[in-house]
């Protein structure tokens, strides 16, 4: 690792760099006492809302601060990185190296074999690969990889952490790897029909377990309409939720352009701004 230029300097700087900030921040003797008392736990809500605050940025386009989101995500990584080092777990090489190991593996239509790589051989041709058969051999080393670490569900590892859609639609998907899974999209229609009439049955009893139970269901079943039409579950949702607070808003600037207050209107009121905020917002 190069040796760190001043503090006061302007820069330009590098990954060193950055590392050696963060270790310096880690300091027992020297360092910022909020970053020394940090664990891995301890940061975990950091690391998801820089994540999401990346995300927006790039749905916004915004790409000025989606520069400076992947750097906070590249703080986090680093971070991590050296407070595995200080347990000596890992560190941020054993963590590239690792990375770097994977990709390849993963990507034997663009890197060759193993013994191909070891002999620097040349460039494989992909054009006659298509991107679903790119996902199917990408599917099946992750499978290996999984028989490898003696995982023996198809639905292992996949994490508890991840928003609830995104984890629904990927344990739906691991499970129609191994077979289990309606032939067409029919099949998602005529279950989330069959959800819906539940949920209503259950609203008759206001049994509040079951009514959130067979909801529960019912979004499943929608997750695995959206995995049937190759959409994502969670962008459609987010999307969804973007378009009606887009349409929200307006209706609100209507209301308030008339002096009065949304919450007194009428429900003819409603309907009749929020197809006009429809319209303006197409």
């Amino acid at each position: 690792m190069t040796e760190m230029i001043s503090w006061k300097t302007e820069g330009p700087f590098n990954l060193d760099h950055l590392m050696q900030v963060v270790k310096r921040l880690r300091d027992p003797e020297v360092g910022c006492p909020w970053d020394i008392q940090q664990s891995f736990k301890s940061i975990l809500s950091s690391t998801l809302e820089e994540c999401y605050e990346l995300i927006d940025a790039i749905q916004k386009e915004d790409f000025s601060h989606v520069e400076e989101e992947l750097g906070d995500v590249l703080f986090q990584v680093v971070f991590y990185a050296q407070m595995g080092s200080e347990e000596s777990y890992f560190d941020l090489a054993s963590v590239i190296d690792g990375l770097v190991k994977k990709l390849i593996r993963r990507h034997p239509h663009v890197f060759g074999s193993s013994e191909e790589n070891l002999n620097c051989g040349p460039k494989r041709d992909n054009s006659h690969m298509s991107v679903s058969e790119v996902k199917d051999t990408w599917e099946k080393i992750k499978v290996q990889e999984r028989r490898a670490k003696d995982h023996r569900s198809a639905l292992a590892d996949v994490p508890l952490a991840l928003p609830s859609l995104s984890r629904a639609q990927k344990i739906q998907k691991r499970a129609s790897q191994v077979g289990f899974d309606w032939k067409d999209v029919d099949g998602p229609l005529e279950k989330i029909e069959e959800e819906l009439l539940e949920l209503r049955d259950s609203l008759s009893t206001g049994d509040r377990d079951q009514i959130k139970s067979e909801l529960g269901d019912l979004l499943f079943s929608c997750v695995n309409l959206s995995r049937h039409l190759n959409l994502d579950a969670e962008e459609s949702l987010r999307c969804a939720t973007a378009k009606f607070e887009k349409r929200f808003v307006t209706m609100e600037n209507e209301v308030g352009r008339s002096g009065r207050l949304v919450k007194d209107l009428s429900m003819a009121d409603y309907n009749t701004l929020w197809e006009k905020a429809k319209k303006l917002s197409l």
